[in-house]
């Protein structure tokens, strides 16, 4: 059984072979991030990290194999093509894992962590893993603000993921454990979900949704046809924010894309309409973090969803990096 940490490894990390860094497998640095030795972190940092976690899809009953998500991606997003300037370096960090079945405790793991790379001054990439890693990983960054930052979150997402956890934690309910800890500490909860489907979510969440004070757009508005609403709706909820957070269940593209997810649709959205939205959010300035979740590759298709997520990484990362 493997503890909670585990160190990165090259043989997710090989492809073409340049000499001169032309694919990110050459630029991609290992690094123990358990180690305390003098930092390699410098000014403009990726922190890859991955949760190899999918118990919270199995709570949910869904299907298991996320687990397997990080180091799927990260295979892909190797042997892509390295535009990043000399300056900015990507470092992956390894996964962070849920041993006895324990994510509670892999979501405080990855708290930790999260408040770890942000202390480096790294910008940190989430490799899922079920969407239960949102839970953690908004914790790192509100308890790396503190309460009075206005902290938003945008998931793309055919889910709300807003289900009471009254019978238990699971990947659908991190949203509303995210809610509840912003009621407790008297702080906005800030949500907006795009790409929202009514065969995805019962009454009850869209009626939580309204209580909590969500925002979403749905599937049907969610398109590169309508992106005028899109960019405006998000270019409206970021105003209110000092930095957001962003999370991208693969699950809710549609199946034609992605059908290595935990919970497959053909009715999703597509890659054209994220990726526009995506350039919205990085031009704001106000972007802290992403993550990719629900990252299955037992049901992949010639790695179709692996290199999906590899491909909104690597978009993100080169988008960001000429901030």
């Amino acid at each position: 059984m493997k503890g909670t940490y585990s160190q990165p490894s090259p043989e997710h990390w090989t492809g073409r072979t340049s000499g001169k860094q032309a694919y990110l497998h050459e630029k991609v640095i290992l690094h123990n991030a358990r180690d305390t030795s003098p930092s390699i972190f410098g000014e403009k940092v990726f922190a890859l990290l991955g949760y190899a976690c999918d118990e919270g899809v199995r709570r949910n009953f869904g299907r298991p194999g996320a687990l397997e998500g990080p180091n799927a991606i990260r295979t892909q997003l190797g042997k892509m093509p390295n535009h990043l300037p000399e300056s900015n370096s990507l470092i992956d960090l390894g996964d962070l894992h849920c041993p006895d079945g324990n994510m509670e405790a892999t979501q405080e793991a990855l708290d930790k962590q999260i408040q770890n790379i942000l202390n480096k001054n790294a910008f940190p990439l989430l490799l899922g893993g079920g969407h239960d890693i949102a839970f953690g990983h908004y914790r790192g960054l509100r308890n790396y603000l503190g309460k009075q930052k206005r902290l938003g979150i945008i998931n793309f997402d055919a889910h709300f993921d807003l289900r009471k956890n009254d019978k238990g934690n699971h990947s659908g309910t991190p949203f509303y454990q995210i809610a509840q800890d912003a009621a407790n500490q008297n702080i906005t909860f800030h949500y907006l979900c795009l790409g929202i489907r009514k065969d995805a979510n019962t009454s009850e969440l869209f009626d939580t949704a309204n209580t909590l004070g969500a925002q979403y757009i749905s599937r049907a508005d969610f398109t590169i046809q309508k992106l005028v609403h899109v960019e405006q709706t998000i270019k409206t909820f970021l105003s209110g924010l000092d930095k957001v957070y962003v999370t991208i269940d693969l699950d809710g593209f549609s199946s034609a894309y992605a059908p290595g997810v935990s919970a497959a649709s053909p009715l999703g959205f597509s890659p054209e309409i994220v990726l526009a939205s995506l350039a919205v959010i990085i031009r704001s300035r106000k972007l802290m973090s992403l993550d990719l979740a629900e990252m299955n590759p037992a049901f992949d298709r010639d790695e179709q969803t692996a290199k999906l997520a590899a491909g909104l990484l690597h978009y993100s990362m080169h988008e960001l990096a000429l901030l």
